[in-house]
């Protein structure tokens, strides 16, 4: 096999499934501190705002002391209900989400900001319902903000390694992604590899700035 070929497709697919969440999930999250009067926003927007201070290691490790076969969260839940995230590509999917979560959610939100309040006041008065308001004002006027978010957070996704590591185990063929390929290739002395995934990555995060300047928010 092609070197790093098995990380690749499977950084892919942790990047692809984290994106979908974060355009559903994320852009709802972006929408409730942007626009609703929900009570306790600022302590969402506290637990939003926290992998981007907070060190992944220690993110990492909460969500498994959380969500883990014997977690706070989950160790109630009768064996066969439990989620297994734990050495999987649902637990480095996980780990994706959380640590572009932040980036996706303010980006957007600050693009809904942005939106007129004259607009959503005269759809208010037309009988548009919040769901409408949403996709037919809000979204195509943020959508700038959308496309950043989904390539910020996708990098973001991309490089991800602290959560990575404490969900996913970095096991060589099931869980290693193309950062943990690098890592481990480093450490057999194996620099060809290293040199060419560090390429790709390089050559995707180029890309991502390219798109950025180009179609997103900056």
């Amino acid at each position: 096999m092609a070197c790093g070929a098995g990380a690749i497709w499977l950084t892919a697919k942790v990047v692809g499934w984290s994106l979908l969440l974060q355009l559903t999930l994320g852009a709802w999250l972006a929408w409730i501190l942007a626009r609703s009067r929900l009570p306790g926003r600022t302590l969402l927007d506290l637990f939003v705002t926290l992998p981007l201070v907070f060190p992944p290691i220690v993110l990492g490790y909460a969500l498994l002391v959380a969500l883990g076969q014997q977690g706070w969260l989950t160790g109630w839940l009768p064996p066969a209900w439990r989620p297994d995230i734990v050495f999987s590509l649902p637990g480095l999917v996980l780990a994706a989400f959380v640590a572009g979560l932040p980036l996706m959610v303010k980006t957007v939100q600050a693009a809904l900001l942005e939106v007129p309040d004259d607009l959503h006041a005269a759809a208010a008065t037309l009988r548009q319902s919040r769901w409408s308001i949403f996709w037919r004002i809000d979204m195509p006027l943020a959508r700038r903000g959308v496309v950043a978010g989904v390539i910020l957070s996708g990098g973001r996704a991309m490089g991800e390694v602290g959560m990575s590591i404490m969900l996913g185990g970095n096991i060589a063929g099931r869980t290693e992604t193309v950062s943990l390929a690098i890592y481990n290739h480093v450490l057999d002395g194996e620099f060809a590899c290293a040199n060419t995934l560090t390429l790709l990555l390089a050559g995707v995060a180029c890309l991502c700035f390219f798109l950025l300047k180009r179609y997103g928010a900056i």
